[in-house]
């Protein structure tokens, strides 16, 4: 076993070829352990070369409506009103910090997630 540092996309590629042949091997087996460590290391290249953006806020606020079920009615309780709930769903009007947090509490929405920086600097 023979592991080293992914440097190059050239690194990247035989890294994949090598956990494709590894995949399904035994915890605790020097082959489970080299996967172990080849996953790792390509999870870090990855994250550095080709990181994901986080979701649009709007977007992350429609997706937790459609996972519980909730119109935009049930929204108001979150946002202070149904105008306003219209409003931020068609990107009329910003988040407020206080609407963040009601948010976050009331539908577990990641904070960092609702102030991405198309967000944050309108923040009242």
């Amino acid at each position: 076993m023979e592991i080293k540092p992914i440097k190059t996309e050239n690194d990247y590629t035989d890294s994949i070829k090598r956990i494709e042949v590894l995949w399904g091997a035994k915890k605790e087996s020097i082959e489970g352990d080299e996967l172990d460590l080849l996953c790792t290391l390509v999870e870090s290249y990855e994250m550095h070369h080709y990181p994901i953006a986080p979701p649009d806020p709007i977007d992350a606020i429609k997706f937790r409506m459609d996972q519980m079920g909730m119109t935009n009615g049930d929204l108001a309780k979150y946002l202070g009103s149904q105008s306003r709930v219209s409003e931020v769903l068609n990107r009329k009007r910003q988040l407020t910090l206080k609407m963040v947090k009601s948010l976050y509490k009331g539908l577990r929405i990641p904070a960092e997630i609702l102030l991405s920086e198309n967000h944050t600097s309108k923040l009242h």
